[in-house]
């Protein structure tokens, strides 16, 4: 298979809802990657807020050939940062491998839960 995807990818309505209070469910977000090329994808995140500075997380490697789910609520596959819950965040991914990037969210404070699924813009 050819490589496909690309390096620059940009989610601008991220969203790391409340946990919720059931035992079973837990809201959360996660930044779906497919690399189908023949390297590992060494990507970094970049978060944006409207009231603070920047926070980078890097590196989020991806293996060569394989899909990985990046949840934003787990700080052990962001190389230690916690995302803050509740608040509005843009997130830019580059990589310096072509990449296919999708971005979900969970939310169980819902009535009934919400789930969001969507495509990111890229370049």
């Amino acid at each position: 298979m050819q490589t496909a995807g690309a390096t620059e990818w940009y989610i601008p309505d991220a969203y790391l809802p409340s946990s919720g209070t059931g035992e079973k469910w837990e809201g959360h977000e996660s930044v779906c990657i497919l690399n189908v090329g023949d390297e590992d994808a060494k990507t970094t995140f970049m978060l944006y807020f409207e009231d603070r500075e920047p926070v980078e997380i890097s590196p989020v490697v991806v293996k060569a050939k394989s899909n990985r789910h990046v949840g934003m609520h787990k700080p052990d596959q962001l190389n230690g940062v916690v995302v803050p819950r509740d608040v509005p965040y843009g997130i830019a991914v580059a990589s310096d491998q072509p990449i296919i990037v999708q971005y979900s969210r969970l939310d169980v404070e819902q009535p009934n839960f919400t789930l969001m699924t969507t495509t990111p813009f890229h370049r």
